[in-house]
């Protein structure tokens, strides 16, 4: 089967199938001569059981584990739930205390919000967790960072291949022959492309950071 029939039968977008491919959970045949993904009723199957554990929040590396025989279907269960319910307890805390402050008959330039962190302080103290501020509230700056400096490396590389393409068109006599013009054109425009290509993998990366910070795999 060719990627686009496995995302109609299971349901999987196909970002998703090459990202379980990269994670090493398929491993799909290749076809003779053209060297394109072929993938076998059981790399179907196979993804069917990686979509259910992902839709309940199993962590990848566990499914792995589980695929491979490594752990039993009933540990890998036993192992979320007692995160699952933990997240549920931390929620619980967290509900409270929005409880607690919904009941406050003040505004909140008249709470007394350092006996309230203290509090909140004390339950951290205890094992609970709550939302990891300096993970989540720096995520955009992360981003912005990455993409700023992607963007200016980007312009400088593309202002150099115009000042060349310029230069050869005020003199046409002076132009380059064409092996040494896809050399000076070729070695910005790979510039480029790698620099979008880290770009992308820098976002991953980031998203991948703040899901892992906030799950707490």
């Amino acid at each position: 089967m060719k990627i686009n029939e496995v995302e109609a039968a299971v349901g999987v977008t196909k970002k998703n199938i090459r990202f379980y491919e990269e994670e090493g959970l398929i491993h799909p045949g290749r076809e003779p001569g053209n060297g394109y993904r072929s993938y076998s009723a059981a790399d179907v199957e196979r993804l069917r059981r990686i979509k259910l554990l992902r839709k309940l929040d199993v962590p990848l590396a566990e499914i792995r584990q589980m695929l491979e025989g490594e752990c039993t279907l009933a540990d890998g269960m036993a192992r979320q739930l007692e995160r699952l319910n933990t997240r549920r307890a931390d929620l619980n805390e967290a509900v409270g205390f929005c409880t607690l402050l919904q009941k406050e008959p003040v505004s909140l330039n008249e709470l007394d919000v350092e006996q309230t962190l203290a509090r909140l302080a004390a339950k951290e103290e205890q094992g609970v967790t709550f939302v990891d501020i300096e993970q989540v509230d720096r995520k955009a700056e992360r981003i912005k960072g990455a993409l700023v400096g992607a963007g200016l490396f980007t312009a400088i590389m593309l202002l150099t291949i115009g000042i060349m393409a310029w230069s050869f068109c005020v003199d046409p006599q002076d132009v380059p022959p064409l092996p040494l013009l896809v050399v000076l054109f070729g070695i910005p425009a790979a510039c480029i492309i790698g620099t979008l290509k880290v770009l992308v993998d820098r976002l991953k990366e980031i998203g991948k950071g703040e899901e892992d910070a906030y799950r707490n795999y």
